[in-house]
């Protein structure tokens, strides 16, 4: 909501500073977003008259100008532009003027010169020039009433300030000047002055047949005739100057009453060509098949959910969104149809976001419009067409034409002060209370300690108890609530030694150089079938965009997203995490205080790597990172906890090169390299390589234990096996770990790694050799030679045994 503050001071004007009322209106709740002035500051410019012009000597496209600055003299001033001509009143710049800063970003002086030969002193100024919204070409014609002589910024009010409201979507009321001063009134106990006006005297019975059948799209609709007018009449300089300063472009006089009193009183209307209208209008749901094309040249398919109002023949306008070209009003109509409704904000919300647009109607109708006031805001319209397009003997004016079949229904809300005094924090009596409602306009009831109020008709974010105490707050002042210190017990507790944080996993994770992200939960429905596999997501009723429909069951999807941001943006070297939940569907979670029926919202951490393994330095050959690298920071992560990694096939990894991670034998998350589909189809010139894991299994650790350190040295063997090409190293690993804790002869065994692995010459196709490295040691005497053998032996046997492997 943007306005001038003029135009708030001309219904509302109380004693204090823009800042000091800019201030308030936020502590209040309706956020000042911005305060800006109207127009950049320049000094030395006065309304002025062109008393005579004629030609430059020395140049066709100038004009020599005498003109009449109020000083007594004469000005010579030598001038360009196209429409200067004698009698004009004109914005002169006088010599020593500053004028605001032009292309070079400095300000440009006014100062005495000679233009062809010719002295010119000063300077007839453009809007453009001096900073100003106007389209036109050339001078600004000012109004030949403008006094002569007079500061240009003091007559122009450009002094004047913007301010631009961000409302929340409950504050519909104050949609317009006349609520916000409401609100200032209310909270200054300043006087309102309402804007006042005569009702025009009906000259004429004509009503144009409405039927209304849609009950629940339209509770109230009202209109009346008006003929013989001049919609070529210029709009007053007044109404333009609001209109721009509230963020409107000028187009017509009857557009511009019409927006102007839109966002004067907050009620939309809406103007028809009345010789363009076939018959009557009925108000009522679309149907499918039809469609419209709109004011703004789109042309749009309507069904039963949209709501219209059409005449006998087709449909002319989008209820409560946007009128129809059909029955627009052009500067050649006459006679036209003057509309003003209520309709359901229910009947309207998500509709102009449907044909992706929104209107000034739409915004103020989906969040509701006063409907009590329906034919007053008819009349006000009326009073200025007739004033400002009407012609002497020629305009009439129908009566009004009302047709009311559904009202919201306004049920009393009751408020216990006691209450009120609980949540706000603040000792309220009963008096005090009386007093903010009297000022806030609410018509209430009051017993001991409870008042029972009912909202008004423009009032509808008040439904509920909770509603009035935050009226309660908010005109009390939220910064008039003292901040006090908590009155329940707090207790520090110390965590459990088997835990960490989400904090300790975060900062290892940025000490593996990884960078945390932090992206919605809701996101595009294709990443969902191409990284999840999962065809029915969790969907969104009413998604904030409609590429973010659906909840999260995996992470990949937003991290793939973050690679190919940051590689629009020229970065090479991308490694990303993220902790946060997923959504999964689950029959067996009932409501909690963190859970909700039939979902699971599990934590998970997820990481990707993109790109070289190191940044590019001299002492390293560049590489790109692979699946090894991302695998070792993941069993960094999960240290000293011991990870195996089973193959497994993911609808978003490549199918040789991805793994289940399992701890104890249970699996706690995926890791892989991307699969090729998904790297050719989102454009990524590398695959990169991704984990996810279960928050929880990283945040339970062991509890540190005292191991005795052996005093004696440790014995290192390797043993080379030939296996076939289908068994995995860690089954191997397995066996010997296996014999290890069945055979007394093998616990000997410290530690034992892969550190080879050979195909080829000597070797049949189907098999391949691993070299281990085994670490013997023992803790109460030095190993022997015999007992290493026997060792080794044993873990021969095992691997022979369970996986058909001999000496290489």
């Amino acid at each position: 909501m943007q306005f001038s503050e003029s135009w708030l001071r001309t219904m509302v004007d109380p004693s204090m500073t823009s800042d000091e009322l800019a201030h308030m209106l936020t502590m209040s709740g309706l956020e000042v977003e911005e305060v800006e002035p109207v127009a950049p500051p320049f000094s030395g410019v006065v309304v002025a008259e062109v008393r005579e012009v004629v030609k430059h000597p020395d140049a066709d496209r100038l004009r020599v100008c005498q003109v009449d600055a109020g000083t007594g003299t004469l000005l010579n001033i030598v001038c360009g532009a196209p429409n200067v001509r004698a009698g004009m009143k004109v914005a002169c710049a006088t010599v020593g003027a500053v004028l605001p800063p032009g292309a070079d970003g400095k300000p440009f002086n006014i100062k005495l010169g000679k233009l062809r030969g010719v002295e010119s002193q000063g300077m007839l100024c453009s809007a453009k020039e001096l900073g100003l919204p106007d389209e036109a070409d050339g001078l600004l014609d000012l109004p030949s009433d403008a006094p002569v002589g007079q500061n240009f910024r003091d007559y122009y009010q450009l002094n004047d300030l913007k301010f631009t409201i961000k409302l929340t979507p409950n504050k519909a009321d104050c949609l317009s000047v006349l609520g916000v001063a409401r609100e200032v009134a209310a909270l200054t106990g300043s006087v309102l002055k309402q804007p006042a006006w005569q009702p025009v005297a009906t000259s004429i019975d004509e009503v144009l047949p409405v039927r209304i059948d849609a009950p629940d799209l339209c509770g109230r609709f009202a209109g009346r005739i008006i003929s013989g007018l001049n919609a070529k009449a210029p709009t007053p300089a007044w109404m333009k100057q609001r209109l721009e300063r509230s963020g409107q472009r000028p187009i017509s006089a009857l557009v511009d009453i019409s927006n102007y009193v839109m966002l004067e009183l907050g009620q939309p209307t809406h103007v028809f060509d009345l010789d363009k209208i076939k018959g009557g209008l009925a108000v009522r749901w679309g149907k499918p098949g039809e469609s419209l094309r709109l004011l703004n040249g789109n042309t749009v398919a309507i069904d039963d959910w949209i709501g219209v109002i059409a005449d006998d023949k087709e449909i002319e306008s989008l209820a409560g969104i946007m009128g129809g070209d059909a029955t627009a009003v052009s500067l050649e109509t006459q006679d036209i149809y003057l509309e003003a409704a209520f309709w359901h904000p229910a009947a309207i919300q998500g509709r102009a976001r449907r044909f992706n647009f929104s209107t000034d109607a739409a915004h103020r109708f989906e969040r509701g419009v006063d409907f009590a006031a329906t034919v007053e805001r008819i009349e006000r319209i009326t009073a200025l067409i007739v004033e400002i397009c009407g012609q002497p003997g020629k305009t009439q004016v129908g009566p009004v034409d009302d047709h009311v079949v559904n009202l919201p229904a306004r049920a009393p809300v009751t408020l216990r002060t006691a209450r009120a005094a609980k949540v706000i924090g603040v000792p309220f009596d009963d008096a005090q209370i009386a007093d903010i409602f009297t000022r806030l306009g609410l018509q209430y009831t009051q017993g001991e300690g409870t008042f029972s109020v009912t909202p008004p008709s423009y009032r509808f974010d008040i439904e509920i108890e909770e509603d009035l105490i935050e009226e309660v707050a908010r005109v009390h002042g939220f910064e008039n609530i003292p901040a006090l210190p908590p009155v329940a017990a707090n207790a520090i507790r110390i965590a459990p030694e088997n835990t960490r944080s989400l904090f300790t996993i975060r900062r290892q994770l940025a000490d593996a150089d990884y960078q945390e992200v932090v992206n919605y939960s809701f996101v595009e429905q294709a990443w969902e079938e191409d990284f999840a596999g999962n065809s029915d997501p969790i969907r969104l009723l009413n998604p904030i965009a409609s590429q973010m429909s659906v909840m999260r069951s995996t992470m990949i999807g937003s991290l793939i997203a973050n690679v190919r941001y940051n590689l629009n943006r020229k970065v090479a070297r991308i490694r990303v995490f993220e902790i946060g939940a997923v959504y999964l569907r689950a029959n067996t979670t009932q409501d909690g205080p963190l859970s909700v029926a039939g979902y699971d919202q599990p934590k998970r951490v997820a990481a990707l790597a993109y790109g070289p393994v190191v940044e590019e330095q001299w002492g390293q050959t560049a590489r790109n990172v692979d699946y090894f690298d991302v695998k070792a920071d993941l069993e960094t992560l999960f240290a000293p906890k011991k990870l195996t990694f089973v193959k497994v096939e993911h609808p978003a990894l490549h199918p040789g090169r991805s793994a289940a991670i399992l701890l104890d034998g249970r699996q706690v998350g995926v890791i892989g390299e991307l699969h090729p589909r998904w790297q050719q189809k989102y454009d990524l010139p590398l695959a990169p390589v991704f984990f996810e894991a279960d928050a929880a299994a990283l945040q339970q650790v062991g509890v540190p234990s005292y191991r005795e350190i052996s005093k004696f040295p440790a014995v290192t063997r390797d043993l080379a096996l030939v296996v076939k090409q289908d068994v995995a190293a860690q089954a191997l690993v397995d066996a010997f770990e296996a014999e290890k804790a069945g055979n007394p002869v093998c616990n000997i065994l410290q530690v034992v790694v892969l550190f080879d692995e050979y195909r080829g010459k000597g070797l049949e196709s189907d098999e391949k050799s691993l070299a281990f490295r085994f670490t013997l040691q023992d803790t109460q005497t030095t190993l022997q030679d015999d007992q290493v053998d026997a060792a080794m032996n044993a873990f021969v046997a095992a691997a022979g045994r369970h996986h058909g492997a001999r000496l290489r």
